[in-house]
């Protein structure tokens, strides 16, 4: 249960200092290049989902994010405790959804500043989603293939 906790929180404090900078350093639109031509920070507020999507419904992700934090935690009590693997993909998917949602429930939108220039801008929060997601995926594939080659 403690790594849990300290990964999620972990990560909702890196997403909300990172955006913090961005907020207090930059204006909305504002770009600096990193890396030129490849890599930017862009202060990008994002009313919808990923890409965009549903922009302005607000409420809609805040209820979404509630479920999937409520899940994610009974997930980790039912089954965290089979693998290291599987305890860290439900805190990377908590810690990132609880990033956004806190976005959300203070401005209305989520802050993205990661600009690749060849993808939508995104934040640490989203990057952490993306990976408990993978990750998640993997282990549900991985110890399916493992069962069926058990009972063979």
């Amino acid at each position: 249960m403690w790594l849990y906790l300290l990964v999620s929180l972990t990560i909702l404090a890196v997403d909300q200092f990172t955006k913090w900078i961005v907020t207090t350093h930059f204006t909305p639109g504002e770009s600096i290049t990193v890396l030129p031509h490849f890599f930017l920070l862009t202060y990008v507020a994002n009313p919808g989902g990923a890409f965009g999507i549903m922009a302005y419904h607000t409420d809609k992700f805040v209820v979404l994010g509630i479920l999937l934090v409520v899940v994610m935690v009974a997930a980790h009590f039912f089954l965290g405790k089979t693998s290291l693997a599987l305890n860290l993909a439900l805190a990377f998917l908590t810690g990132g959804v609880l990033g956004n949602l806190v976005d959300r429930l203070r401005t209305g939108y989520v802050i993205d500043f990661f600009d690749f220039r060849v993808w939508p801008v995104f934040n640490v929060a989203d990057t952490f989603i993306c990976i408990g997601t993978a990750l998640l995926i993997y282990i549900l594939l991985f110890s399916r293939s493992s069962r069926k080659d058990e009972h063979s």
